[in-house]
């Protein structure tokens, strides 16, 4: 239990009508449906729901005190109505009030880029795991208080989520919390008032324009991060990505550099690649690592860079990162009895696909086929599908376009709109196959030994959405059954 007041210290408000800033609250709701007794409910102005439509709902439900950016019509007596500018703000603050400020008890790392946020936090988990530390996990794939799992919903959860799980890891004993933060939970305010640590860059490509609308939108969403570390913290920067060092460039954070190309703090070399490792050169010293391509050596620059920031000694921080594997869904790969390689990667952006079929192509021999396996999610970002069919038909010997995750759209216009990228000199290359098993299965038929199937998109996912129902769909599971068949 809380009171009104505890809660909005530090928060701006416009003006307070009615009720009174001393009522006790004992539980924070955005959603209706989660009011109870004493409940103090944020109206926030979705994209798709306004909260404010449900302010008479919440007070009916229980709610004593309602935070809005616009005043109802109609005001119940001995309820308290918080007027501010922003409504995911002050959830945020208030959120993080509700939990005595967790982030300020343990030392919080974010992630944030387009492709490589969750290899990165979750290496960085597992490394501080090994290490002997108690730490914490905040990504895509899976939430993680020390050792106890819980299921992820989006990449950056809402601020009441974050701080929900954040006051556990300090109550299991988290020293460190290692957490992906996405554009989208910049802009809707999910990560302020959090207080972190240090902050990573990984790259920007071409991702969620369907929801920044411009590419410029985008990129700056990702700076807002950097421009709001505190002169305490540190931040890890790309100098590899042309957008690297515009993160950092407002920032008070101590600014540190990784790159396999140019000159930087932390200066990576891959000097031998093959699917069971590389061997790298990291600051003059040589090392074997277990994760392979261009991507993952950046991903690993990062890891070290940010390990050492955070106090590790450079020799212990080397030897820990040759000790990590692979993240679930990311160059994951079986290889069958007819000596068939499957490698299922999340790769759902045109620079990911292209990642990843260059570190198959830059290992392998030529004499077997590369087949990709590839779709694009529905209700996304439309303006890379055509991009990464042309790159999936480009460099591999065949590719099966189907269904990813179409979720409110028709999956053949999905597969349509892909195929239009297709350049005339490959379209002999594609064949579309709309189920994703059979898809699969197609792959598996046609692969002789030594050849490579990748199946790219979904990666760690479990399910298939379609039409809003999620059904249990695994890559892996999948392309593992056929190819013994």
């Amino acid at each position: 239990m809380k009171k009104l007041n505890e809660l909005l210290q530090s928060a701006k408000m416009i003006s307070v009508v009615g009720g009174d800033l001393d009522l006790a609250i004992d539980k924070i709701a955005f959603d209706s449906r989660e009011v109870s007794e004493n409940t103090l409910f944020v109206a926030i102005p979705g994209t798709v729901v306004n909260g404010h439509d449900y302010i008479s709902q919440a007070i009916k439900d229980g709610a004593t005190a309602v935070i809005c950016e616009q005043m109802p019509e109609e005001l119940v007596k001995g309820v308290a109505y918080v007027l501010v500018e922003d409504s995911n703000k002050a959830l945020a603050i208030a959120a993080s009030n509700y939990y005595d400020n967790p982030s300020s008890k343990l030392k919080l790392v974010g992630v944030t880029g387009t492709n490589g946020k969750t290899t990165i936090a979750t290496l960085l988990y597992t490394m501080f795991r090994n290490l002997g530390y108690e730490a914490g996990l905040l990504s895509t794939v899976i939430i993680k208080v020390g050792d106890i799992a819980y299921n992820a919903t989006h990449t950056t959860p809402d601020s009441l989520t974050i701080n929900h799980y954040l006051n556990e890891m300090v109550e299991a004993g988290c020293e460190y919390c290692f957490m992906e933060v996405s554009s989208h939970g910049i802009v809707q305010m999910r990560t302020h008032s959090l207080e972190f640590d240090g902050g990573i860059f990984t790259n920007l490509t071409h991702d969620h324009l369907d929801y920044h609308k411009t590419f410029a939108e985008y990129r700056n969403a990702k700076k807002m991060f950097f421009d709001q570390l505190g002169n305490k913290a540190f931040a890890v920067t790309n100098a590899d990505d042309k957008n690297g060092l515009i993160m950092t460039q407002n920032t008070k954070a101590l600014i540190k550099t990784y790159a396999l190309k140019n000159v930087a703090d932390f200066k990576g070399e891959v000097l031998e690649s093959q699917f069971s490792g590389m061997l790298m050169k990291i600051n003059q010293r040589e090392i074997w690592v277990q994760l392979i391509g261009a991507f993952n050596a950046s991903n690993l620059l990062a890891v070290y860079g940010a390990a050492v920031q955070l106090g590790v000694d450079e020799e212990q921080a080397l030897l820990e990162v040759s000790k990590l594997t692979s993240v679930a869904g990311r160059f994951q790969y079986v290889v069958s009895s007819k000596k068939v390689t499957a490698i299922v990667d999340y790769a759902h952006t045109p620079d990911a696909l292209k990642n990843v079929i260059d570190t198959i192509n830059s290992i392998r021999t030529f004499n077997e086929k590369l087949i990709t396996v590839v779709g694009c999610g529905g209700n996304r970002d439309k303006t890379k599908r055509p991009e990464m069919a042309q790159i999936a038909s480009e460099l591999s010997n065949k590719v099966i376009f189907t269904s990813d995750n179409p979720r409110f759209e028709d999956p053949n216009v999905i597969l349509e709109e892909m195929e239009r990228g297709v350049e005339p000199q490959n379209t002999m290359k594609t064949v579309v196959v709309e189920d994703r098993k059979q898809a699969i299965k197609l792959a598996c038929q046609q692969a002789e030994a030594g050849d490579i199937i990748l199946i790219a998109g979904k990666g760690h996912e479990t399910y298939q959405e379609i039409k809003g129902v999620r059904n249990h769909f695994n890559d892996l599971e999948i392309v593992t059954e056929f190819l013994e068949q």
